[in-house]
């Protein structure tokens, strides 16, 4: 597994960053450091914005996938560090557990779905992430997975370059979604997920991986993150939505995985309002921009953002997959940012 432990020194900025992490029962939602929690207000257009806007549908309408139903949005559950672990059998490059997985955990869609299927639980003792993706139970008690991954929360370090993770650009789903809880305190700090229905065979960071048939670079590589432009007048919606769009003005969110246009990924819960939740769809892809946020990375192998101190990274530990090779990035035409070319995953 990647089990890391990082340890960062860096001068805060209010600014760029919230006073702390977002947190879940005593756990933060990953460093305050992190790319994750970092805002993107105040940072430049990516050169290349209108042509991406364009690309994912400069006139599609924004939806929330997630509601009051349980079916609807990515489910999650904590458990204690107790949690008995159970062994997991992959498809595809993984963290290979055991996952904490309790009897009858929440699934994505539900326990008949054919569809993503996503796991998510947090060790609410050790603060750690564990994400399944197309995770099947078994009748022994053991469980089948496309994917998985383990994240540390206390760590800015992600998972290893190249590797998909449970999502499709490797990057943890958990810190992107939107939770009912967060709303109700009247702001969300930190980066939100979405998808598009075209990506091109390239990733920039914070991504990992990319998940692509094409070349064409007019469609967005995964880990664009987009925001919503600020003359977006958001008085006349609904008091939650309205904490959501400013969460998108400040943070904005990141381009995680193939689907369709300008869907924002939530937590089902019951107190959702699925009406004011269809206020999202007001939303057009026109209202949004791409932003270059390449002056935060202070290094390919660390979500942590530089805000103008040192950082230190270390001690790392961990099995295999915990140390990770610098990539060799190459710079597309037009892209600040690294974009890593490689083979299609089998």
């Amino acid at each position: 597994m990647h089990f890391f432990v990082a340890i960062a020194s860096l001068a805060l900025a209010p600014s760029l960053l919230p006073a702390q992490a977002p947190t879940l029962l005593g756990c933060p939602i990953f460093p305050s450091d992190n790319v994750w929690n970092a805002r993107v207000d105040s940072l430049p257009l990516h050169p290349n914005s209108a042509v991406y806007v364009q690309s994912i549908g400069a006139a599609s309408h924004g939806h929330a996938e997630f509601g009051a139903a349980s079916v609807n949005g990515i489910p999650f559950v904590v458990v204690p560090s107790t949690q008995p672990k159970v062994n997991v059998i992959f498809n595809y490059t993984s963290d290979p557990g055991p996952y904490p997985i309790p009897p009858n955990p929440p699934i994505e869609g539900g326990p008949g779905s054919t569809g993503d299927r996503h796991v998510l639980v947090i060790d609410g003792g050790d603060c750690i992430l564990y994400e399944l993706f197309s995770a099947y139970p078994q009748p022994d008690g053991s469980w089948t997975a496309g994917a998985g991954a383990i994240y540390p929360l206390l760590s800015d370090l992600p998972g290893p370059e190249g590797w998909s993770s449970a999502d499709a650009a490797g990057l943890p789903i958990f810190p992107g979604l939107v939770r009912y809880d967060e709303v109700a305190t009247g702001h969300i700090d930190h980066a939100l997920r979405f998808t598009a229905p075209v990506t091109q065979q390239s990733f920039i960071w914070p991504a990992r991986e990319w998940a692509s048939t094409t070349n064409n670079l007019q469609n967005p590589p995964m880990g664009l993150r987009v925001r919503l432009k600020q003359s977006f007048d958001i008085s006349s919606f609904g008091p939650n939505v309205q904490v959501i769009l400013q969460a998108l003005k400040a943070y904005g969110m990141i381009l995680s995985d193939n689907g369709a246009a300008w869907f924002i990924t939530g937590a089902p819960d019951p107190r959702w309002n699925d009406d004011e939740l269809h206020q999202l769809t007001l939303l057009v892809g026109s209202d949004f921009e791409a932003v270059d946020e390449s002056s935060l990375m202070v290094d390919p192998n660390s979500n942590a953002v530089q805000t103008g101190g040192p950082v230190t990274i270390g001690p790392i530990v961990g099995g295999p997959g915990a140390l990770l090779a610098t990539p060799s990035a190459a710079q597309l035409p037009q892209m600040p940012q690294p974009a890593i070319h490689k083979p299609v995953r089998k």
